[in-house]
This record gives C-alpha cells, structure tokens and sequence, in this order.
C-alpha cells in the first residue's frame, strides 16, 4: 500500500508542476495516473461446436458444463464476442470498455496508433489485436483458409485478416496436424481437387507432439485433427472460409456450408508446407523464442527442477501470459494450468515466477516487421 500511495503522490506533484509551468502531458504517455496497477483476467467464452469435446474441462479446468465444448475464448474484443474483466476493480467490463477508455494504457503508445491507423477499417479501428483461444478438437476441424489483412478488408463486413500459432498442449497418439498443401499443388488441382471430392489428397500432414508450435500464416490451407488440445495466438478475426468437412453433417443433419470461391482467392499457393517448430531439449536457458511476425511475437518459458524468476514487460508494449504446464506465479497471485493473465502496457515490469515443471507461453507486439519462426 505505501508503494502505491507514494506513486500516487509523485503522480498529483508532477500534475500540479505541469499546471504551475504549463506542460502539458503527452496523451500517449503511460506514466500519468492510471487506474491499471494489477494485471487483468477474464471469464472465458465458451464456443460450442459439433468437433469439441471434454478436455478443456478435464484437463484445463474450464467451468464449460457437462456438454462438449470446443473452444475457450480467452481475450477477445471482438464484435460477436466481448471478454469480461474478472475481478479486482474492472470487474465486469467489457475489454471493448476498456480500449475505448484506456487503450493507450492497455497495448502502449506504439499499438495504439496502430490499431487507430486509417489502413485499418473504420469499424475496427481501437481493438484489442489479438484473439486467445484454447481449442479442443474431439474431431477434424474443417479444412480451411483464412483472408489476409488486405482481402479481409473488402468483405462485406470488414475484418482483420487472419494469421495464427497453434501450440500443442496435448496430442493423442496419431493425431495430425493439416498446414499447407503438397508441393507442387497449384490453383488448378486444387479446384479440380475440390470439385472430385479429393481435397485430402492434396494436403500436407503430420503427426504432432505436446510442445510442437505450427505458425499458419493467412492464405494457408489447415486443419486441426482429431485427438489435439491446443493454445491458440491469432489476429483477433473470426472470418473463415470452408473448404472440405470430412463429408460430415451437423445435428440436423445437413451439411456445413462451404465457400470455395472464396477460399480459392484468399489461398497463397506459392506458400510451402508447413512445419512444426519443435521444442529444443538441449537449450540452456529458460526462454525460447518459437514465432516472430509482424502480428505477434510469441516466447516459451520452461522450468524443470527449480522454480525461475522472470521480469517480463518495461517496453511499452501489452504482453499476454498463457500457462501451458504447471502453474506459474504472476505478481504473486498464482495462475494455472489453462489460465490467462493480460499485463496491461503501463505496468512496466512484472514478476513472474514458473513453479518446477512449469511451462507458460508469452505474447506481445514485436518491433520489427519480420516474419519468421525460431528452432
């Protein structure tokens, strides 16, 4: 408490001096008072699809019910879905609330003239970036592609593109992962593909492992298979174009609709198949870095046998915390397994200690404009 009356204090002299020798404040400042001094956490929204199943309560702890439950939206500002603020003094706002109100606290100077960019389309300009989300996949997902900024932009209702990273967190034996397609497979095939019912043909696969991560960037055809639970980091979009559906139909027993003209246009046939980043077991420190792209940057930090102090933020920039394995520490208030921790941009510097066997997974803006993936 005395730390924190003491910043106060320093807060009131420094606007009582701005007024004495008229300077004003910078409106993207962080360092005037601001009411973000905790981290934030939300209630999860629960998505209910025909390929969910148990595990996001079994094994996660989600509160999602007796019934299959495919997703677990973490943070979400999104138009058809708003995350709510759990506890401490924003306890039931709208993270939509907060960006209105306290966004340049919220993601930092930088992303907030961002997302308030003139290239960004009017009706989402000030929204949180990004989307978190845990899935699991009690069956195939569809197979699908998902527009880039630039084609999402001109939809009928504009929306962010989507590029996404898919971490593993569980993986039955057998399941596999659809990201790319073959080598070689042009647009042509692939709609003569579509068009004779063989569009598996044409996709690469494997079979992923508990610590594998898969960056789908927009324009590449994927699947999530059957038998995988997994985080997932994406640009806070929902727009999604189907492809193929395992010949499947929904419980009244019609089939899904698919957009294939669509997803034709929005694929990026030059783009290879896709391969997992897979866990070094021979590093020597606690971080790695798994994907660095101009819409996230994503860290994995591990610990074994002994529990590691981390100080993570000071750089104006929001970081999101996704625990994977274990449980972690975060300010000294614990945070489980399938949890998620918002660090607002104006808190600087937190704490945060991972318990032995601990794994949890860091997300936030990065600097550079690059796109790559890290081994």
């Amino acid at each position: 408490m005395g730390g924190f009356l003491q910043q106060y204090l320093l807060i009131v002299i420094r606007h009582l001096v701005s007024k004495i020798f008229f300077l004003p404040l910078s409106p993207h400042s962080c360092s005037g008072f601001s009411s973000f001094m905790h981290p934030l956490r939300f209630q999860p929204l629960f998505q209910r699809y025909l390929w969910g199943g148990s595990r996001l309560s079994t094994v996660l702890g989600k509160p999602s019910g007796p019934d299959s439950c495919a997703e677990s939206w973490e943070i979400a500002d999104h138009h058809q879905f708003q995350s709510i603020v759990q506890g401490g003094p924003h306890d039931g706002k709208s993270l939509a609330e907060l960006m209105h109100s306290s966004g340049n606290d919220i993601v930092g100077p930088e992303t907030f003239k961002a997302i308030h960019d003139s290239h960004v389309p009017e009706s989402l300009r000030g929204r949180f970036p990004l989307l978190l989300k845990f899935l699991d996949a009690n069956q195939n997902l569809s197979v699908q592609v998902h527009p880039d900024d630039k084609g999402a932009a001109h939809l009928p209702t504009p929306d962010l593109g989507k590029t996404e990273f898919w971490y593993v967190i569980h993986a039955d034996p057998g399941a596999k992962i659809y990201a790319g397609l073959k080598a070689g497979v042009s647009a042509v095939d692939f709609r003569a593909a579509v068009e004779q019912g063989h569009v598996r043909e044409t996709l690469h696969s494997f079979e992923p492992q508990a610590g594998d991560g898969i960056f789908i960037p927009a324009g590449t055809v994927h699947a999530i298979g059957a038998g995988l639970l997994i985080a997932e980091i994406q640009q806070a979009s929902n727009t999604t174009f189907r492809v193929y559906d395992w010949d499947r139909v929904d419980s009244d027993g019609k089939p899904r609709p698919l957009h294939i003209e669509q997803a034709v246009r929005a694929i990026d046939f030059s783009m290879c198949p896709v391969t997992p980043v897979r866990r070094n077991n021979h590093r020597q420190a606690n971080s790695e870095n798994l994907v660095e792209c101009d819409k996230f940057r994503i860290c994995r930090w591990t610990s074994e046998e002994q529990p590691v102090d981390v100080e993570i933020g000071n750089d104006e920039s929001f970081h999101v915390l996704m625990v994977t394995r274990g449980s972690i520490r975060v300010a000294g208030e614990p945070a489980l397994l399938g949890q998620t921790v918002l660090l607002p941009a104006c808190l600087k510097s937190t704490q945060v200690e991972l318990l032995p066997g601990s794994e949890f997974l860091q997300i936030f803006l990065p600097a550079p404009t690059t796109s790559r993936t890290i081994s």
